[in-house]
């Protein structure tokens, strides 16, 4: 049986390949271990003790997972901050997770500099890496003459992702440590791997997202802990992925819906001249995906394509090709670990086939939003229950299928209205790139369907295209669900995945009224 954990790994096969950066430089097992031990050594002479935090605003790469591993082994928690935040956002992270040590990278040094005012955290307990920021220390001379060697008295630590949420200030999704030995806690963690049948050791994963975002960093350190290596991207381009999937003889990887659709418009000479032969398990979640856009990925990667729902709070489902195939548009059935129902506004469960708010359980699994006792209480019910509030419904075989997020959800003249799902026939349009769907003010039905759409580059937005979407939009769906009007921004806000920041683009409309802002 191949090891499991990074740490025995590099025990027993110091020299196996384990994580190819961004620069396509590769560092091996031994030589990850040896620098989280380091910082281990390092943080700890700085006073770090266990259950304390870490927070990093690094992009991917070396330091990064080093971190993370150091975390892992030291009983800490890490905090990974979204280098796109203001520095007043920043700041208010570190301080709301009570980071004892926090570390940037130089590429963000002007945020970093403007962070640092609103910072309460010595300086002597902030660190630059690859470079001189003002009011941070050195990370490289943080290393210095510290020991590669295994710490003492390791203690398995955890991961606080801080959520975007809807209104108010992000909260971070805290849970409490396991108090159980670091190598057991990364041989827990590959559970991931099990669920998608990625127990063999010489997998490749692709790393095309941000790792501070919650998935892509359980699927990553699930794969480090499997002995699987790890192939980094900073910065996603659909050209990049497939380069990269060639070159590496990639076999997994965590995507979302909307880079499928940016590999879709690829021209087909480029598509056809990709080898994607050794792809195996591409699993996709974070948005609903139309329908059309996973059956032409499918068509052209074959049955290699799983899909999960889940949060960062907990999950969840999982739907295999073979599951999607006879029910498409599911996001599957529940994981072993877990429990999924639909309950209406009052908690009760609904039958199959009626549409309510999903509600999750994990065993035993618990979490808080730290500094926020109200907003946790609102997400769990008496039965032991979460909820993110999402909408769908469950069928007659327990598989789920989701219509949208509560929260964008549109109400117009008193009808329920989903999104997803005329974003999903926008999409099916040669000349859409990206659309966001949401409702704004209107005086008779309280609410009116609005498309903001990104087109391709071969076509011109104005009058002319609207009316073509809005015709596409009637030849598909009923006239209730029909945009009123399309418009065409400059610029589509997005997170680094290419997700579309839906509620910049609605905000403006509801300005001074209150319906769609709760």
């Amino acid at each position: 049986m191949a090891e499991l954990g990074l740490w025995r790994i590099a025990a027993s096969q110091p020299d196996r390949p384990a994580v190819v950066d961004v620069d396509h430089r590769t560092r091996t097992a031994g030589e990850l271990a040896r620098a989280s031990n380091r910082l281990v050594h390092a943080l700890r002479s700085r006073g770090l003790q266990p259950d304390d935090v870490v927070a990093t605003l690094v992009p991917n790469g070396f330091t990064y997972v080093e971190t993370l591993l150091a975390c892992q082994q030291a009983g800490w928690h890490l905090v990974p901050i979204n280098h796109h935040l203001a520095a007043r956002e920043v700041a208010y992270i570190v301080e709301d997770a009570g980071a004892k040590a926090f570390i940037g990278d130089v590429r963000f040094a002007d945020l970093l500099t403007d962070t640092a005012p609103h910072l309460t955290l010595a300086p002597s307990g902030r660190f630059s890496v690859g470079g001189e920021v003002a009011g941070f220390g050195s990370y490289e001379d943080l290393l210095d003459d510290q020991p590669g060697t295994l710490p003492e008295d390791r203690l398995a630590g955890g991961i606080m992702t801080y959520t975007s949420g809807t209104t108010g200030q992000p909260k971070g999704v805290k849970r409490p440590l396991p108090g159980i030995d670091p190598d057991e806690q990364a041989m827990r963690a590959t559970f991931l791997n099990a669920m998608f049948g990625l127990t063999d050791p010489d997998h490749v994963h692709l790393v095309v997202a941000p790792l501070y975002h919650t998935a892509v960093v359980n699927f990553a350190q699930a794969a480090l802990h499997a002995g699987h290596r790890l192939v980094l991207m900073d910065g996603w381009s659909p050209e990049g992925t497939l380069e990269r999937i060639e070159r590496y003889g990639v076999t997994s990887s965590h995507m979302v819906p909307t880079m499928f659709n940016r590999l879709l418009k690829l021209p087909d000479e480029v598509r056809e001249a990709a080898d994607v032969s050794s792809l195996r398990c591409m699993i996709h979640s974070a948005a609903p995906c139309p329908v059309d856009l996973k059956r032409a990925m499918l068509d052209w990667w074959g049955p290699v394509i799983y899909e999960y729902y889940a949060a960062t709070e907990g999950g969840g489902t999982i739907a295999t090709p073979e599951d999607w195939e006879r029910k498409p548009g599911t996001v599957g059935k529940p994981w072993p670990i877990s429990e999924v129902v639909v309950l209406d506004d009052d908690g009760r469960e609904l039958p199959p086939g009626e549409v309510g708010t999903v509600w999750m359980r994990m065993g035993e699994h618990r979490f808080e939003y730290r500094g926020d006792p109200e907003k946790t209480q609102q997400a769990w019910n008496e039965r032991g229950f979460f909820t993110v509030g999402d909408v769908g419904e469950l069928d007659e075989d327990g598989f789920l299928f989701l219509r949208d997020r509560k929260v964008d959800m549109i109400i117009s003249g008193g009808v329920n209205i989903y999104p997803a799902e005329i974003e999903s026939v926008l999409l099916a349009h040669p000349a859409v790139l990206d659309v966001a769907v949401f409702g704004v003010p209107n005086d008779d039905f309280g609410e009116e369907v609005k498309a903001a759409v990104e087109v391709t580059a071969d076509r011109t937005p104005g009058p002319d295209l609207e009316a073509e979407l809005i015709a596409h939009c009637r030849e598909h769906l009923g006239g209730y669900k029909v945009p009123r009007s399309v418009d065409f921004p400059d610029t589509f806000p997005r997170d680094p995945n290419g997700k579309v920041y839906k509620r910049r683009l609605r905000d403006p409309y509801w300005v001074d009224r209150t319906s769609a802002l709760v």
